[in-house]
C-alpha cells in the first residue's frame, strides 16, 4: 500500500523535530563555564569539538536526505512501513550522537566544579607526561580525565570505536573519586595510561607469542602460562605504571585490590585481571627486578600477612604455587622484551628506569625539601614517583601528601594553561608580523 499523505506529514514533522533538537547541541566551548586553568588543552578540546561537529553535520545531512526522499517521487512507490523504517534508522543515529555528546559532556562538565576542575586539568598533565616517550615511537593522543564512583580507574582508549560508531578522538580516563587526592591516584591513572601506551606500541600482541611458546614447553605448568597470557594486558599496564611511578604503583595497587578475602583469592580464568593476591606479588617481583631494594620483600611480607594463603583449598594452593613458580620467568620476559615498535630497545630503556631507582628518589625528596621550587619544575610522573617512595619510607605523612598534591595539581594545571597561552600569543605575534610585512 502506498504511503498516505497523513503518514508523510507525520514523519516530516518528526524529522523536522530531530533537526530542531540537533540545532540545540551547541559546542562545549559555548556552554561550559570554567576557569581557564581547568579547561581542556586546546588539542583535546579541538579533537572533541571537531569530532562532534562532524557527527552533527553528517546527521543533518541524513535528516535532509530523508526529508528530500519524503518529498520526492521515490516515496510514491514506498509503503508507510518503509518510510517508518528509514526514519527509525535516522532516529537511532540521532540517539547515538546524543550518547556521544553525553559521554564527553560528563568529562567536560566536571571542569566547572570548584577545585576538582583544576585538579583534573593537573591530572591531564600527569597523564600526558606518563604517556610521552622520548624517541618518536608514536604520536600520543590527547588524554582527558574525569571523576566517577568506584575504587578502580578505567580508560576509553583513543582511536577505538565509540558507542554508535566513530573513532574516539581522545583517551578518556575515569579516575575514582575516593583516590583524590593522594599519591595512590598516580598508580590508577598511570596504569590506565599504560593501556593506551601499550596499544600504541602493540605491546600485548608482541608479548603474546612468547607466552604461547612458554605454554608449549618453556618451563613451568602450561596452565600458569595460559593464565599469564589471559592477563597480559593488565600486567603490561601494571608494568608501565611501575616504570613511571616506582613503588607508588605497588602501594596504589594494594589500595585498590584490598578486598574481602574471598575476592582476593578468587581465580577466574575469564577475568582479564590477575587474581589480586598474585597481582600484588607480581608487582613486587617486577619492582624487585627493575629497582632492587629491600622494600619489595617488606611489602610482599606485608601483603601475605594481610591475606595468608593458609586454609585455602588444595586446588587453589596448587594454582597459586604454579603461578609463583613461573613468575620469575615472566618478569624476565617483560624486562628483556624488545618489541619491534621500540626498534630494538626495551621499555626500561625508553622510560629511563634508572631515574626511578629508590635511592635516587630518596635523594630527590631530601633535596626538594630544601629547595621546593625544583620539585615544581620536575616532570609530573617523576614527582609522583618521589612522593610515592617517600610514603613507602614513612618520610611523608598522608596529611602533608594531600596538601602538597593539591598545590602540585593546581600548579601543573596553571603552568599548562599559561604555556599554552604563551605559545598561542607567540603564534599570533608571528602572524601579525607576517601580515604587516
Amino acid at each position: 500500500m502506498a504511503i498516505s499523505a497523513f503518514a508523510v506529514w507525520m514523519l516530516t514533522q518528526e524529522a523536522r523535530s530531530l533537526q530542531a533538537r540537533l540545532e540545540r547541541l551547541r559546542p562545549f566551548a559555548l556552554i561550559e563555564p570554567m576557569v581557564p586553568a581547568a579547561a581542556l588543552l586546546p588539542q583535546a578540546q579541538t579533537a572533541i569539538e571537531s569530532y562532534l561537529a562532524r557527527g552533527r553535520r553528517e546527521l543533518h545531512g541524513m535528516v535532509h536526505d530523508y526529508l528530500a526522499w519524503l518529498r520526492g517521487p521515490a516515496r510514491r512507490t514506498a509503503s508507510a512501513a518503509d518510510a517508518q523504517r528509514r526514519f527509525t534508522f535516522v532516529r537511532l543515529r540521532f540517539n547515538a550522537a546524543l550518547t556521544q555528546f553525553d559521554l564527553f559532556n560528563e568529562v567536560i562538565t566536571q571542569r566547572s566544579e570548584h577545585e576538582n576542575g583544576v585538579w583534573l586539568s593537573g591530572l591531564d598533565a600527569v597523564a600526558a607526561d606518563a604517556l610521552t616517550l622520548a624517541g618518536a615511537y608514536y604520536q600520543a593522543p590527547p588524554v582527558v580525565c574525569y571523576l566517577d564512583r568506584g575504587p578502580g580507574a578505567a580508560i576509553r582508549r583513543a582511536r577505538t570505536r565509540l558507542p554508535g560508531g566513530g573513532e574516539n578522538p581522545v583517551a578518556i580516563v575515569r579516575v575514582p573519586r575516593e583516590r583524590m587526592v593522594g599519591s595512590g591516584i598516580a598508580s590508577s591513572l598511570v596504569h590506565e595510561v599504560g593501556h593506551q601506551g601499550a596499544a600504541l606500541l602493540d605491546l600485548v600482541n608482541s608479548v603474546r607469542p612468547l607466552l604461547q611458546a612458554m605454554q608449549r614447553g618453556g618451563g613451568g605448568a602450561p596452565q600458569a602460562w595460559q593464565l599469564w597470557e589471559r592477563w597480559i594486558s593488565e600486567i603490561v599496564a601494571d608494568f608501565w605504571s611501575l616504570l613511571r611511578v616506582g613503588v607508588g604503583a605497588t602501594l596504589g595497587l594494594i589500595g585498590v585490590v584490598s578486598l574481602p578475602r574471598a575476592f582476593v583469592f578468587r581465580l577466574n580464568a575469564d577475568d582479564p585481571h590477575p587474581v589480586p593476591w598474585i597481582r600484588v606479588k607480581l608487582s613486587c617481583a617486577m619492582g624487585r627486578s627493575v629497582y632492587p631494594h629491600p622494600q619489595w620483600e617488606r611489602l610482599e611480607r606485608l601483603w601475605e600477612s594481610y591475606y595468608p594463603a593458609a586454609g585455602l583449598a588444595p586446588p587453589q594452593l596448587q594454582a597459586l604455587a604454579q603461578l609463583q613458580d613461573s613468575m620469575p620467568a615472566l618478569v624476565g620476559l617483560l624486562v628483556q622484551h624488545r618489541p619491534p615498535s621500540l626498534r630494538g630497545r626495551s621499555l626500561l630503556d625508553v622510560m629511563d628506569a634508572g631515574a626511578r631507582q629508590p635511592r635516587r628518589l630518596q635523594l630527590l625528596f631530601r633535596f626538594w625539601n630544601r629547595n621546593p621550587a625544583r620539585m615544581y619544575r620536575a616532570a609530573p610522573s617523576l614527582v609522583f614517583a618521589v612522593l610515592g617512595q617517600a610514603r613507602a619510607d614513612g618520610t611523608l605523612a598522608p596529611e602533608d601528601e594531600a596538601a602538597l598534591l593539591e598545590r602540585l595539581l593546581t600548579h601543573w594545571a596553571l603552568r599548562t594553561t599559561l604555556d599554552t597561552s604563551a605559545v598561542c600569543g607567540a603564534h599570533q605575534h608571528r602572524l601579525s608580523t607576517l601580515e604587516g610585512a
